[in-house]
């Protein structure tokens, strides 16, 4: 019986390419960028699955040239680099990993609300340029996260546990969602708001909704008119959420004070970006789920949701689990 063919669009962990490697023939694209997209179309013809990433473009002709294709693996949470709707079509099940990286991406997102409060990029700019001569009363000063008022927008897994962190630094938890959750206003005693009114109130907005049609662009011109000269705005789930030229508008006139940013529209950010020039702004590439433990997780979970599609079994984390009924 033959092995399944699989192409593997980046280098990830060991062990889970040794564990793709017992049942499956693999290739796998070792450039540090996502794979080109000649080289792709290249490469699945002759594939059964793909393991890709998000940023991969996985699109109705990427599967138009791979007519053996039963399953695409996206290692990952989110799945907006896939036309789902194509793939449903076609009958291949696509697969993410749901959960793993919660706390990881939590934790991060903190980080970058920490490190903006508190300027800490600018501090260390200025020791590596030698600007630190004295200490001084009125240096770099930043904002108190302690008792502020944190608002999130998205109280999904990620927003629920970024919600215990500011419980942790006793700071008011506010929240806006389309979908209101009582449960947690009473576990975790935070505030539900609707968005107007949670931007005019936080100190801190820090951003957890999926990227869908309704939330391209949800963060925009209107919205920073709505939100405090001192308020920082932290984003560790999907870059066009927030409408860049109206984000580097509202940093340039100190609209709000400060952004801290994971992601970007585009990814990655050219250099050539008037948000690059702002002294008042935290961008780094990605990577709220980059922990050693958390994304050997990942990857793992993404070869198990494969291994079972080309096994003819259901997958344990299925996106469009009507394919399995066609």
């Amino acid at each position: 019986m033959m092995r399944p063919v699989v192409y593997v669009t980046r280098l990830i962990p060991e062990v889970a390419l040794q564990k793709l490697s017992q049942s499956c023939d693999y290739r796998i694209w070792e450039g540090e960028i996502a794979v080109p997209r000649d080289v792709l179309l290249k490469e699945v013809p002759k594939v059964d699955a793909l393991l890709s990433l998000l940023s991969d473009r996985i699109d109705g002709p990427v599967m138009d040239a791979a007519p053996k294709l039963r399953v695409i693996s996206n290692m990952a949470v989110g799945f907006d680099n896939i036309d789902v709707r194509e793939a449903t079509k076609r009958k291949i099940m696509v697969c993410n990993t749901p959960g793993v990286l919660t706390e990881t991406t939590a934790d991060f997102a903190f980080a970058l609300l920490l490190a903006a409060a508190r300027r800490i990029a600018e501090g260390e700019r200025n020791v590596k340029e030698g600007k630190w001569k004295t200490w001084g009363p009125m240096i770099l000063l930043g904002h108190d996260v302690h008792h502020a008022t944190l608002g999130i927008i998205g109280l999904g897994r990620i927003g629920a546990e970024v919600a215990k962190r500011g419980r942790g630094f006793d700071m008011k938890v506010i929240y806006y969602d389309t979908v209101r959750r009582p449960d947690l206003e009473k576990t975790l005693g935070v505030v539900y708001k609707d968005l107007k009114a949670l931007l005019a109130e936080s100190d801190f907005v820090t951003v957890h909704t999926p990227l869908l049609p309704e939330t391209h662009h949800l963060i925009s011109e209107e919205q920073f008119k709505s939100m405090k000269k001192t308020a920082i705005l932290v984003n560790s789930a999907r870059g066009p959420i927030i409408d860049p030229k109206a984000l580097y508008n509202a940093l340039h006139n100190r609209q709000i004070a400060y952004a801290a940013l994971d992601v970007t529209e585009p990814e990655p950010i050219p250099l050539n970006d008037p948000l690059l020039t702002l002294d008042n702004i935290l961008i780094v590439p990605h990577i709220a789920s980059a922990s050693i433990a958390t994304r050997t997780k990942m990857a793992t979970m993404a070869v198990d949701n494969l291994l079972s599609a080309v096994k003819g079994e259901r997958p344990p984390y299925i996106v469009n689990p009507e394919v399995l009924s066609k």
